[in-house]
């Protein structure tokens, strides 16, 4: 067994053990963009994160890279501006929204919430707190609530945006200090916060509405399972928010659009519809990343909707019927916003030959105009082949080809291609999906030389219900055969050395490891990472959402259904492992909680196995761009040495 400092310097000569035969370059930096490196992957901007329009649609401000190269921060432009047109940096800062009258902005800087005049210097209004997070303006512009843990949990805090009196908090145990999904929703009169809450159910994420004045905190909704924060009508009389019934399996990515209708006629508030709008598509929540909209007369309803990897924007009737599309520009989104009045909106996209970028969306219709050009172009980025590949009960699954250099030359000239290594990528989040985005690990490792098909196996979403039904209860089963069907497909191509790695990152580790316990002969090399080997092991030590996920994927908890987690367990099945291993996790991790790594170490140690370990000083999401950089150098270095230099 290895266990090397995650700090040990690899330097160039590992990285040249990778060969020239299938990655030889096939364009040229000096024109094309800067190289395709890990170090630029990583640390050479990631391009526009959150936009948010000011109220009169007429500026946007939006994350973007620092002009000292180092981090990100806050640009402020006129959303009339050209694709190349003049945005100012503004400053370092992010979660920036902007004051009802437009004229100010509060952002998060330094762990401190700062208000300030647009493009001016403001001051901190709440000093450094713990958990600081998602402000958000009253209607009249004269308070701001936010998120903090300060009290042990997730709370929501009210403050006067003069900063003159100190914070004040408003709820009481709304929810788990370490879940942080959900943000405050002002109504438009101001009276009331509309929030996500557990207080009712630990197990239940149900809408709240507390009154500003007099702190009384009432729960709305009772069916559902939120998963995305709740958005008031014009008036005021409604909430729209995606989520799952609370009876249903925990969907992700393929959400209900709810709509609740509210009686304030009595001494509490209450909801007279809590149900499901009726349409023939459902909305994207992407990890509760997204928020649906409301058109400024309140009769139609706005929302994400993700389809085979790709997103766009949809709009249906409040009163439900039938949703239509309003964009057709596909690629994975990142972030969403719009005016008040419905009549502008912006959202961040990449696509496989586009990096992530602001775009602005006039909502009478027409095509979005890309308003940012933050990305460093990389040099041999491709666009992969969509194809689709037979597993082993007949089902067809989607998978993007990246192919090598020297292969998409040899095929483009009519010769014979080199024979390359091939790798088979999992994604994460299980009842996810593979995006269609820039994908810049996957552009690499194929310009190094890697034949690499990325997957959507079963059980994902973007390919309707019954697709994503397919694993309820059936975790890592029938569904981590799919990579080994990926392996015969990619076996079958002439380019194809012979030899075929796996990899991936979250249920993408998951899947890794379990896919060469259930199909050990498929594959001849393997590289978990930050995943989860025994469900019923660990799941006393993970997160609050990490506890849902699997407690809802398995129909109760190992207690409940010991039958269900003995499907979903790798841990017992490692004697099966016939490929050598390399596991990499990071030490704070409790979604995927580190005591997986530990037991996944012994058992592969206990059993004789051929692995190597990497830990590092991470959460579940790696924050230091050397860290990550280290994780996919050593990665690259393993594949190279057991399927033989590309």
């Amino acid at each position: 067994m290895s266990r090397p400092s995650p700090s040990l310097p690899l330097g160039a000569a590992l990285l040249a053990l990778t060969g020239a035969a299938c990655s030889f370059p096939s364009t040229d930096p000096a024109t094309d963009g800067i190289p395709l490196t890990l170090e630029n992957v990583f640390r050479g901007g990631g391009g526009a994160g959150r936009a948010v329009l000011s109220p009169d649609g007429e500026m946007i401000a939006v994350s973007g890279p620092a002009p000292d190269g180092g981090g990100s921060g806050i640009h402020l432009m006129r959303a009339g501006a050209e694709a190349d047109g003049p945005s100012t940096f503004w400053r370092r800062g992010g979660s920036q929204v902007w004051s009802p009258d437009g004229e100010r902005i509060a952002f998060l800087a330094g762990g401190a919430l700062h208000v300030a005049a647009a493009g001016g210097t403001g001051r901190a209004i709440v000093e450094e707190v713990a958990g600081l997070r998602a402000p958000s303006w009253s209607p009249d512009g004269a308070t701001l609530a936010y998120y903090s843990t300060a009290s042990g949990f997730q709370d929501i805090w009210l403050v006067d945006a003069s900063g003159e009196s100190p914070p004040r908090q408003l709820t009481t145990e709304a929810a788990e200090a370490d879940d942080g999904r959900f943000s405050p929703a002002w109504s438009p009169d101001g009276r009331w916060i509309a929030y996500i809450s557990n207080r009712a159910d630990w197990w239940h994420d149900d809408v709240w509405l507390i009154d500003t004045g007099t702190r009384e905190a009432h729960q709305i909704s009772t069916s559902l399972m939120a998963s995305s924060n709740p958005v008031w009508s014009p008036d005021g009389s409604s909430l729209v928010l995606m989520g799952t019934a609370k009876d249903e399996y925990w969907y992700q990515d393929l959400a209900y659009l709810y709509r609740i209708d509210l009686d304030f006629s009595g001494p509490a508030p209450r909801a007279v519809r809590e149900a499901p709008i009726e349409m023939q598509v459902y909305a994207t929540d992407a990890i509760m990343r997204f928020d649906p909209f409301w058109a400024g007369d309140g009769e139609r309803i706005y929302f994400p909707y993700q389809q085979r990897g790709a997103f766009e924007l949809w709009s249906v009737p409040a009163a439900g019927g039938v949703a239509t599309r309003v964009t057709n520009v596909g690629g994975a989104w990142s972030s969403l916003h719009a005016t008040p009045d419905g009549r502008r909106a912006v959202f961040t996209r990449d696509a496989a030959t586009e990096g992530r970028e602001a775009w602005l969306l006039d909502l009478e219709g027409g095509t979005p105009r890309k308003l940012t050009s933050f990305t460093p172009r990389l040099a041999g980025v491709q666009r992969p082949t969509e194809i689709s590949f037979r597993s082993f009960d007949g089902l067809y699954m989607q998978g993007f080809l990246y192919l090598p250099p020297a292969i998409r030359s040899a095929l483009a000239d009519g010769t014979e291609p080199p024979g390359c290594p091939a790798l088979v990528q999992v994604h994460g989040g299980g009842t996810n999906s593979y995006m269609q985005g820039t994908n810049p690990v996957e552009q690499y490792l194929a310009n190094e030389g890697f034949v690499v098909l990325a997957t959507n196996y079963r059980g994902g979403s973007g390919f309707g219900r019954e697709f994503q039904d397919l694993s309820i209860e059936d975790w890592l089963n029938d569904q981590s055969k799919d990579p080994g069907a990926a392996a015969d497909w990619l076996r079958a191509q002439p380019y194809v050395n012979g030899r075929v790695g796996i990899y991936g990152g979250s249920y993408g580790g998951m899947q890794s490891m379990s896919a060469i316990t259930r199909t050990p002969d498929k594959f001849d090399a393997a590289v978990p990472m930050r995943g989860i080997y025994s469900e019923a092991r660990t799941l006393p030590y993970a997160d609050r959402v990490g506890k849902i996920f699997a407690i809802t994927g398995h129909g109760g908890t190992p207690e409940e259904r010991p039958e269900i987690y003995a499907k979903t367990e790798t841990l017992d099945r490692m004697d099966r492992i016939t490929a050598p291993v390399l596991i990499m996790h990071g030490e704070y991790d409790v979604r995927a909680p580190f005591e997986n790594f530990e037991l996944a170490v012994e058992r592969l140690e206990g059993l004789g196995k051929e692995f190597e370990s990497v830990t590092f000083p991470e959460g579940h999401g790696f924050r230091d761009p050397a860290n990550s950089i280290d994780m996919y150098s050593r990665l690259q270095a393993f594949f190279t040495r057991h399927l033989g230099s590309p």
